[in-house]
């Protein structure tokens, strides 16, 4: 088999791994039902991967990754200030849930929830992963301390743990259960009251 050929079918089963593990987590998605979604002969699973775990791991920097740069693009947006680029991330993930039907979340909220039946190499990958995001939204809050939009006495590596890891995932775990994205925009609305932001439920309309 060629190099593109394989290059090509691992990042098709990458793209696969990560869309099941959405909405099935990494225990319950079966190698078997990943390799059929792209078409791959079963027993080839091991031509593009050393093992599941293997498999799991490159998922989580895969989805990292790309979730990593969507932040680093709406954090960036330099027409909107650091609460309105917040909202429009948010605005945006809520968006590409309701695209799914509500029926994918976040990989690594999902792996959360595994955690005592996943390999011990996932934990720290996933700590990191939290960690960093987790950085980058506190350091939107300070910038929005800097332009008034809200107190300077705000914690903002403490409200930035509870929207990214507490708060939101919880959210969107239950909006996956509901099927709507009410309980999504019931936590948002009231993390930014909490942050001193009153206008927000427009937003959510």
């Amino acid at each position: 088999m060629c190099s593109e050929v394989l290059a090509s079918t691992r990042v098709k089963l990458i793209q696969a791994g990560v869309e099941l593990l959405t909405k099935k987590g990494f225990a319950s998605a079966g190698i078997e039902e990943i390799l059929s979604m792209v078409q791959v002969p079963k027993g080839s699973f091991y031509h593009y991967f050393e093992s599941k775990e293997a498999f799991g791991i490159v998922l989580i920097k895969s989805y990292f990754n790309r979730f990593d740069k969507r932040l680093d693009t709406r954090f960036s947006k330099e027409d909107f200030t650091p609460i309105e680029q917040t909202q429009d991330f948010i605005l945006i993930a809520r968006a590409n849930m309701k695209k799914y039907n509500f029926s994918r979340g976040c990989l690594v909220g999902n792996l959360g929830q595994e955690m005592a039946v996943l390999p011990n190499s996932f934990r720290k990958i996933k700590i990191g992963v939290l960690n960093q995001w987790q950085f980058k939204t506190a350091s939107c809050l300070r910038r929005a301390q800097e332009t008034g939009e809200i107190a300077l006495d705000l914690d903002c590596d403490a409200f930035s743990s509870f929207l990214d890891w507490i708060g939101w995932e919880g959210a969107v775990l239950r909006t996956k259960l509901k099927r709507s994205a009410d309980p999504i925009d019931l936590f948002l609305s009231h993390y930014f009251q909490s942050i001193g932001i009153s206008e927000v439920n427009k937003i959510f309309k």
